[in-house]
């Protein structure tokens, strides 16, 4: 069972998400929030597996309780509620370390199958997001010539065959696939993943992708 706090400020978006959600019977709303202020004790009550979040709340918005939330040992995975087209804060949001995002709009079943996906410790970022998140990297910059050298020196510091995964999970690839492109087992692509975690000090997969993105797509390239 997957134990899931909402965060919304519009009432009637929680109630729509819990009626949908509920009806999952591997999902469990435990608790809702209407700001992101309350997010902190209602994860320390409930203990929930999985926080979906949205941005933009009245006193602190979802991007400043992301960082906060997943800034502390033990956090759940958050999965960011979004309208990605305009929302120029996503970034900001998976470099906190979301798990992902979904768009309000969304299917029911993919938003259930997110959160699933999400728990079971892979992060929602598809292709075709990929392809968004490069763009807007490319255009937005990450501060020139210094960030994208000094995501190039941490990309550096993996092995050859941790650097392969990484430019693999930089190109929204899933494990099976990397497995299948780099002829090795999907058990050893996932060891690979953690010991890149742990020697780049990230949360998730979906910063390994960022800091491929930046170190590739930088102004000065």
């Amino acid at each position: 069972m997957v134990r899931l706090l909402l965060v919304d400020d519009d009432p009637l978006m929680r109630a729509g998400l819990r009626m949908m959600l509920g009806g999952a019977p591997d999902v469990e709303v435990v608790a809702e929030a209407a700001d992101g202020g309350e997010v902190a004790s209602l994860v320390r009550e409930h203990s929930p597996d999985v926080v979906l979040m949205d941005i933009r709340m009245p006193t602190v918005d979802g991007l400043a309780a992301t960082e906060a939330l997943r800034a502390r040992p033990g956090a759940p995975e958050v999965i960011v509620l979004t309208t990605f087209n305009t929302d120029e804060h996503v970034l900001r949001a998976l470099r906190a370390g979301a798990a992902g995002f979904v768009l309000k709009d969304t299917a029911p079943r993919e938003i259930v199958e997110a959160v699933r996906k999400v728990a079971a410790g892979e992060p929602v970022l598809s292709p075709a997001v990929t392809r968004q998140l490069i763009a807007q990297v490319a255009d937005a910059g990450a501060g020139g010539r210094g960030a994208r050298a000094t995501a190039r020196r941490r990309l550096a510091s993996l092995g050859e065959r941790e650097h392969e995964v990484a430019l693999a999970i930089g190109e929204g690839r899933s494990n099976a696939q990397i497995a299948a492109g780099l002829h090795m087992s999907v058990p050893t692509v996932k060891t690979h993943v953690s010991r890149i975690l742990g020697k780049l000090g990230l949360n998730n997969r979906v910063q390994i992708a960022l800091l491929v993105h930046d170190a590739a797509f930088s102004p000065d390239r």
